[in-house]
């Protein structure tokens, strides 16, 4: 059985953000592409859950719940849970990543 793909608030915002940002530069195909790419890995997810690997800024701190797909240059971070999976956030890998999910997921 499909598991359900959930966006939180928080990564909904995060792909807004993200289109916004290629759209605003010029870049309206690469907006269309990476929104396309994200509902791509979205769909897989319902399927495939577990596929993802473990983000490494919380691996090494022995977190384990938390799961990543890479959306070059993307990186979305989520969750399974009861036949669910949470998106909680969808950001450039080129950011500060460690700062970024301690604010997002740890402090949550």
């Amino acid at each position: 059985m499909p598991y359900v793909v959930r966006l939180t608030g928080g990564a909904a915002r995060d792909l807004e953000d993200i289109c916004r940002y290629l759209i605003r530069n010029g870049s309206m195909d690469r907006a269309k592409l990476v929104l396309d790419r994200v509902e791509e890995e979205l769909g897989g997810l319902s399927e495939f859950p577990l596929r993802g690997r473990y983000p490494k800024e919380l691996a090494d701190l022995g977190i384990l719940e938390y799961r990543e797909m890479l959306i070059d240059p993307y990186r979305m971070i989520y969750r399974v849970s009861d036949g669910n999976v949470y998106v909680l956030v969808i950001a450039d890998g080129r950011r500060d990543f460690q700062t970024l999910l301690e604010r997002r997921l740890l402090q949550a």
